[in-house]
């Protein structure tokens, strides 16, 4: 299937590697014009090369609201405009609801709430001038079904949720979709860092039977940026092989 996405202009935060790694890929596949970030001049070069073609690679920190709004500032000047917008960060360290302290909840709503909600207004006017975008947020399973052990992450990503919902509604006259992508398990390297010894039995809570591939998950990310897509708004997608066991 053809997405729709020749020459649209892409931006994906916190690229250099995993998830965004690979939406980053599979929107270059369809042929966008795609721009991407990384705090490491040295992951990010790597990840530049390893995407080949004419991909924008930009040193950002993303971490913070400045961060993130310069590097999609960099991005549309670069760029000449942003057509699609993949809002994307690192998550924070692992921790109970009660361990956790309270600095910790504040680091990780900066790095998985306000600097996404700093992306957003940075780009939806653009889109809104223009009369075409599409926002997609690289959130987690957790902001659907609580995990245990990411208490802080869980909170920040789920407050994104609500503020994405609430955007989708303003910004759909103008031909502006905004959507959340759910990620479970995915063979990342923030997967292994989580999991360490724990790794190898992943697949017993994951129905069908793997952990993810992250080009599968890029495949469905690129999917909620096309022009098949223009219907769909507001929504979170799960991409996590069956292991929400919710409903809704």
């Amino acid at each position: 299937m053809h997405l729709g996405l020749a020459d649209k202009r892409a931006v994906v935060a916190a690229s250099s590697a995993g998830l965004g790694l690979a939406t980053a890929r599979a929107l270059l596949d369809e042929g966008a014009l795609v721009a991407i970030c990384g705090r490491d001049a040295d992951r990010l070069s790597a990840a530049a090369a390893s995407l080949g073609g004419d991909v924008i690679a930009i040193e950002a920190d993303v971490a913070t609201t400045d961060g993130a709004t310069r590097f999609v500032e960099t991005a549309a000047e670069l760029l000449g405009g942003i057509d699609i917008l993949v809002a994307n960060a690192g998550g924070p360290p692992p921790g109970a609801a009660t361990s956790t302290p309270l600095e910790g909840y504040r680091s990780a709503i900066e790095l998985n709430l306000l600097s996404a909600i700093a992306m957003c207004q940075a780009a939806v006017p653009g889109m809104q001038a223009q009369g075409w975008g599409r926002i997609l947020a690289i959130t987690s399973i957790g902001a659907r079904q609580p995990i245990p052990f990411l208490a802080a992450s869980t909170t920040a990503r789920t407050g994104l949720t609500g503020f994405l919902k609430t955007l989708a509604t303003e910004v759909a006259p103008d031909g502006v979709t905004v959507n959340s992508i759910q990620p479970g398990s995915h063979l990342t390297d923030r997967l292994r860092s989580l999991t360490r010894d724990q790794f190898d039995r992943l697949v017993d809570d994951i129905p069908v039977g793997v952990v993810g591939d992250p080009d599968d998950f890029g495949a469905a990310a690129a999917f909620l940026c096309s022009q098949q897509a223009r219907f769909i708004t507001g929504t979170s997608l799960l991409v996590d092989g069956g292991a929400s066991g919710g409903l809704l």
